[in-house]
């Protein structure tokens, strides 16, 4: 009898527990769970930001009921290529993300992060967001910081300088490095630098991401570089954004889908990334030659008022338009342009012709260094072939990110910034087939988990986040265009982020529910 009394007395808390009313309970809807496993119906119930229980035909009752008859119930989108360090404080509510889906955000892409992420991770904190963010810490930013803008390679004493900020940024929780190797000043280094950086994150089981050297004519040995300093320095690999730009490019997925599968077989996690539209969004200086953007703007805007080395630039731009087997600039489109708004929207070519001056490659060239001098200007390239697209997304280790930021209303983006994982449903899930529901969201959710070691996210499971999104996959639509790019995506009816509803019946309510998630490295700390 004693021993009943004391068995009782043990089993009633957890007993009381499992009376207590959940949170949330999703009811009746299609489960996609974040596996790539066939859809199954059932309930979802939601407590103290877990998922705590899914089965059939759950009664207990809840703080908030939500049916989702006729709507698939999916993990939270994970976006593996984010620029989010300067939007998401001027709004935190991050609508663009939400409204696509989206509760995490792997930001500090290209080589770029915050220069302190200590502090970076403290003003999400203090502020408060309505997803959550993870980062890589940036080699651009790390070689700027010792070596600023220089055109050489970094000497033995800097090298064991920045690998001693990598470290410092991986303590502190920094998912991996990357790299922009495109961008300002990472094109001055070589691949020892890289490996010797990468090899400083791999000890904190960071993943090594990359924008590679060249994603035009030369993209596949850029690749091949990625993949031989993920060999060299033991470390995952995720080589961003992927594709085969220009038309001098164009055709060559299977070549670089080939490297990277047999990288694989030979037993290195390689995985890519994509957003699914056939333009990119960078900046202009990217058209210069890589030595005319030496020391920074200063020195760049005095090699281009030295009329000697002004014709130097001019000749470089006009080998590179050749070389990549452009007509004109009619692909460039200005996305903002601060200095003049106006020309927002507007091509090179367009604007060559409104500044008077005759359609030939070489004023086109003349009206880029003038927007140059003028503060630059961050562009749309039309740059890519559908078909390639396409071959991309059929790559079973391919995720989604979306390689922009938080929205602010500025300006005229990509509409990837709001657009891509509706898109990925809408267009290349429902309408070509190009891959299925579960497969796409699988892509989105737990694929990019694993990658980026986010352990409690992902995934439809017990004990899981609760970052959830129910959507209609009939309905489901980006609606941002590139005439007309502010436009939230539709057909996500509700969203939680670690388990408060932030979108209910379609509306974003204010809630700023996400949390800094820290890498492996930071949490195995004592």
């Amino acid at each position: 009898m004693k021993q009943m009394y004391l068995l009782l007395l043990v089993c009633l808390p957890a007993f009381l527990v499992a009376q207590q009313p959940f949170d949330i309970l999703i009811k009746n809807g299609k489960i996609i769970d974040g596996t790539g496993n066939s859809w199954y119906y059932a309930d979802v119930a939601v407590k103290d930001g877990k998922i705590i229980l899914i089965q059939k035909n759950i009664n207990t009752s809840a703080k908030k009921i939500i049916d989702a008859k006729g709507l698939i119930v999916a993990p939270g989108f994970i976006d593996v290529h984010a620029h989010i360090e300067n939007g998401v404080f001027e709004n935190p509510l991050a609508h663009n993300y939400i409204y696509d889906g989206v509760t995490t955000v792997i930001t500090g892409n290209c080589g770029n992060s915050a220069d302190d992420l200590n502090a970076f991770f403290f003003r999400l904190d203090s502020i408060k967001t309505s997803i959550n963010v993870a980062s890589l810490v940036g080699h651009n930013t790390v070689r700027r910081l010792i070596m600023g803008n220089d055109n050489r390679f970094a000497t033995p004493e800097e090298q064991l300088k920045m690998e001693a900020l990598i470290a410092k940024a991986m303590s502190q929780g920094a998912v991996g490095m990357s790299t922009g190797l495109i961008y300002l000043p990472g094109m001055y280094s070589n691949t020892d630098e890289v490996v010797g950086l990468a090899k400083e994150t791999a000890k904190y089981r960071g993943v090594y991401a990359s924008h590679i050297r060249n994603e035009e004519n030369t993209a596949i040995e850029a690749i091949t570089e990625a993949i031989a300093i993920g060999k060299a320095a033991m470390i995952p690999v995720q080589i961003s954004h992927i594709k085969v730009a220009s038309p001098s490019n164009w055709g060559r997925s299977p070549e670089a889908l080939a490297l990277i599968e047999k990288a694989r077989l030979e037993g290195y996690d390689v995985t890519i990334d994509q957003y699914p539209y056939t333009a990119a969004s960078t900046n202009l200086g990217i058209r210069l030659p890589d030595w005319a953007l030496a020391g920074g703007p200063d020195s760049m805007k005095k090699r281009i008022n030295d009329p000697v080395v002004h014709e130097q630039i001019i000749k470089g731009m006009l080998e590179q338009l050749k070389r990549y087997k452009y007509k004109n600039y009619s692909y460039a489109v200005v996305a903002n342009h601060v200095a003049d708004t106006t020309l927002n929207g507007k091509s090179i070519s367009e604007i060559n012709i409104l500044k008077g001056r005759k359609a030939t490659t070489r004023n086109e060239a003349e009206t880029i260094l003038d927007l140059m001098l003028a503060g630059g200007a961050q562009m749309v390239y039309h740059m890519m072939n559908e078909k390639d697209v396409q071959y991309f997304m059929k790559y079973p280790y391919n995720m989604i990110g979306a390689d922009g930021g938080v929205a602010t209303g500025k300006g005229m983006p990509h509409p990837r910034t709001y657009g891509t994982n509706a898109r990925v449903l809408g267009v290349y899930v429902r309408e070509q087939k190009i891959i299925s529901p579960e497969e796409a969201i699988r892509r989105m959710t737990s694929l990019a988990a694993q990658k980026f070691q986010l352990k409690d996210r992902g995934m439809i499971k017990e004990g899981m986040a609760a970052d959830i999104v129910v959507f209609d996959e009939a309905t489901v639509k980006d609606n941002a265009t590139y005439e007309q790019p502010h436009q939230f995506s539709s057909g996500f009816y509700f969203v939680l982020v670690n388990g408060e509803l932030v979108i209910d019946g379609g509306k974003h309510n204010g809630v700023r529910s996400g949390r800094v998630l820290k890498g492996l490295a930071f949490s195995m700390q004592d």
